[in-house]
């Protein structure tokens, strides 16, 4: 069989697929449509979000048996046209789901301790004590929306610490002992920390809204490790000016794409939402690294490869 490799990932892909006597090509830079001029040669692709997977690549793809992607998700695949067409999809969110976790729970300790400013401030010749005294996780209602590998691995980390852990997930029976599912209802009544882990589905698409917000009955803290296009960049905004929104850790953005460079560099004006987050004081901001580690980029490539072994050979 053989498999082209659309982006490049941790070497042991190329070596265990090599070894499992598959044949491995590499295009790291054809555009999406010269690769379409070739794809009908291959029997599997492996990629992480170099383009769309769409309708149009996949009826090319007329040998295709499957798409590994080097990634939590699967939203750059038309997913229902492929399983039509009876392509196995591989994902890896047990790859980076310990890191996500772990960035998570930093994003929290560095709200909570407002280490951003500080450190900031320190180096300029500042020593602010007393403005930069920071609460504690202690006593506090953590609160998971979306409860599947990432949103489980969150609360595992929260173990140490003397919280409420509940979350929230459209599956029935998710809970275990690091979390009690509960509905809605109570999430709003309950939480300090919310933390969202789903994916990208016109379920999700801006869910964090001003409704959604305000449902909250107490001022809360906000981490996406998510999904950008989930949150309304505007709405956080506001809540975050009226405090009822205390403070958020943001790994990824609704302007998130490509070019985000573009959005500092081009003639063309920053949207305003995306200028006043960048403002505010209480949001850390990180560039889509939360699953993003050393031992995540090994551990993704090896959870692709377990995939497609147990299917193919």
């Amino acid at each position: 069989m053989k498999i082209l490799h659309l982006d490049k990932n941790h070497p042991l892909l190329l070596t265990q697929l090599r070894n499992l006597k598959f044949e491995n090509l590499e295009n790291y830079t054809d555009t999406k449509q010269e690769i379409e001029t070739i794809i009908s040669d291959y029997d599997g692709i492996i990629i992480r979000s170099r383009f769309e997977i769409d309708k149009t690549f996949l009826d090319k793809a007329e040998k295709l048996k499957f798409i590994g992607r080097v990634g939590a998700g699967l939203e750059n695949i038309d997913v229902a046209y492929a399983l039509k067409k009876e392509i196995k999809l591989f994902s890896a969110p047990e790859g980076n789901r310990n890191a996500v976790g772990e960035h998570a729970l930093g994003m929290v300790l560095s709200l909570f301790n407002k280490l951003n400013t500080a450190d900031q401030e320190v180096r300029i010749g500042k020593w602010h004590r007393e403005k930069n005294r920071g609460i504690e996780l202690d006593l506090k209602t953590v609160g998971i929306i979306g409860y599947g590998n990432m949103g489980r691995a969150f609360a595992r980390k929260l173990r140490g610490f003397d919280v409420e852990v509940i979350c929230y997930d459209i599956k029935e029976d998710v809970e275990n002992s690091d979390a009690t599912q509960v509905a809605l209802e109570e999430l709003f009544e309950k939480t300090d920390v919310l933390s969202l882990h789903t994916p990208w589905t016109p379920q999700t698409d801006k869910m964090i809204n001003t409704q959604f917000i305000n449902k909250f009955k107490k001022p809360f803290w906000f981490i996406n490790t998510a999904r950008g296009k989930s949150v309304v960049t505007k709405d956080l905004v506001e809540a975050l000016k009226t405090k009822k929104i205390l403070g958020a850790g943001l790994d990824v953005l609704e302007y998130e794409k490509s070019s985000f460079e573009d959005l500092f560099t081009s003639e063309k004006e920053m949207p305003l939402p995306l200028k006043e987050l960048l403002q505010l004081e209480n949001v850390i901001l990180s560039p889509h690294i939360a699953g993003w580690t050393m031992e995540s980029k090994e551990k993704l490539a090896q959870t692709v490869i377990n995939k497609i072994k147990t299917e193919f050979c």
